[in-house]
């Protein structure tokens, strides 16, 4: 018992951390596609290459990738992680164009957890406690009302994208959750999204992934590929390691709550009593799933 309360207490550490940088994400995100004028696949694109090369220039130069193991089972997994990275950002991406920020992020968010929740109960033939349904609720509810527009208009194909995201990042959770020998969440993250970014790679070309040689611009594209994607990826990897699937895909809720908190506090934005609401019953949900066993 003495070990176990700290493992729980670091993997929750890592999740929320994982879901705090991802919280910086979207406005480093909006920042850089309006600066560079980049369509936002190629964004996305830039995300999981820059953050891949960087993570695996890091894992060189410490030399971590000294006996690497480079089995069968490794290469699957990595293939695995960079073509659910691929699917997910591009589901995503797709669903903002077709709907809007808002709803593509509810929809993809909130059902990823029930997702999973449904996963896990068909796998282990067991429905889930009563606190994580609380918890799984209580989200919902939160995210529903920290994302809510009145009067907004919901497009059936983006929703289906928004959908399909969700289940990328649903599969990637249950994929990741499953150690692989001599494989560790960092090497993950960066091959994986190199192999994510590959296979974006055309299609960003093709839309244009030309940016201006500016300061501002180009410490954009580090820190979009660094805190938002490579730490933050290796963080919930990592928390993954020891936490339910359920939970680790709840810390994915922080984000657009710090992504609210950063756009008042950056971008001079609002949020109103509704907005409030969701931001309080969000945190209460996510304090249950952490707090209780």
């Amino acid at each position: 018992m003495s070990v176990a309360v700290p493992t729980r207490a670091r993997s929750s550490a890592a999740l929320v951390l994982a879901g705090v940088l991802w919280g910086t994400g979207g406005l480093a995100g909006s920042l850089l596609a309006s600066r560079a004028g980049l369509h936002p696949l190629s964004v996305a694109a830039y995300r999981l290459l820059i953050g891949g090369v960087i993570a695996t220039g890091y894992l060189w130069l410490t030399g971590s990738l000294r006996g690497f193991p480079r089995t069968p089972e490794v290469r699957r997994r990595l293939l695995a992680v960079g073509g659910l990275f691929a699917l997910f950002q591009t589901s995503y991406f797709a669903a903002v164009s077709l709907s809007s920020v808002s709803v593509a992020t509810m929809t993809t968010i909130g059902s990823a957890p029930v997702l999973l929740a449904v996963a896990t109960a068909v796998k282990t033939r067991r429905l889930p406690g009563a606190w994580t349904a609380v918890s799984v609720a209580g989200s919902l509810v939160g995210l529903a009302l920290l994302q809510w527009t009145p009067g907004q208009k919901v497009n059936v194909a983006g929703v289906v994208f928004a959908l399909l995201a969700a289940a990328g990042f649903a599969a990637l959770t249950l994929v990741t959750a499953t150690r692989v020998e001599g494989l560790d969440p960092l090497p993950t993250t960066a091959f994986g999204c190199l192999i994510g970014g590959a296979a974006l790679a055309p299609a960003a070309l093709w839309f244009g992934m030309a940016v201006p040689v500016q300061a501002d611009v180009l410490a954009l594209v580090v820190y979009f590929g660094v805190v938002p994607t490579a730490l933050a990826y290796a963080a919930y990897f990592r928390g993954l390691e020891s936490a339910h699937p359920v939970l680790a895909a709840l810390s994915a809720l922080l984000e657009p709550l710090t992504a609210a908190l950063l756009s008042m506090a950056v971008l001079g934005e609002r949020l109103g009593a509704v907005g409030w609401c969701g931001a309080v019953v969000l945190i209460a949900a996510l304090t249950v799933a952490y707090s209780k066993p």
